[in-house]
């Protein structure tokens, strides 16, 4: 399949891809660390964080062009996303997926009405204030872990959030 057609990664040549592939086969395996809910799900705050790149369309979007010249950066910044946001209200800036399917349904990449729906059905306490999002091509992610994921803990604790969810794209 050409890097091209391939949906895993479309703007990605055959070449950096294997180098890709050959650096996630050589990373050690790690403990993940458990961190048990400090309340039951049922009461607890949840935040949703996408590797989709969604931004509301008054943001400034996620850099591209960067990345268009420099196909081994991504943009390390992040994006909230307001609970109550809906399809309309953003825009997906991202060269490795279809964004046309988030531009159809923004609960493909960030499921913020489906977690108001589980709110409303009584499965988690409350959906949190703000949700986030991220470029998720970040071949160096050293300044995304040092500047924006403390920055998106810190907005989680100021809302008192319990739990994060992942939605990797």
């Amino acid at each position: 399949m050409s890097a091209h057609t391939d949906p895993g990664m479309p703007a990605l040549d055959p070449a950096t891809r294997r180098i890709m592939e050959a650096w996630v086969a050589r990373e050690p395996k790690r403990e993940i660390p458990w961190c048990p809910l400090p309340r039951p799900l049922t009461e607890a705050t949840v935040a949703l964080v996408s590797s989709a790149g969604v931004a509301l369309a008054t943001d400034e979007p996620f850099d591209q062009d960067g990345e268009r010249a420099n196909p081994w950066w991504g943009d390390p910044s992040f994006r909230v996303v307001p609970r109550d946001t809906r399809t309309a209200d953003v825009r997906v800036d991202h060269l490795h997926v279809d964004t046309s399917i988030a531009a159809r349904d923004l609960d493909c990449v960030l499921p913020v009405a489906r977690l108001r729906e589980l709110e409303k059905e009584g499965v988690v306490g409350r959906s949190a204030p703000s949700h986030y999002s991220f470029m998720g091509y970040l071949l160096r992610p050293e300044e995304f872990l040092a500047r924006s994921v403390p920055a998106m803990i810190a907005r989680m604790k100021e809302e008192a959030v319990d739990a994060a969810l992942l939605v990797p794209v």
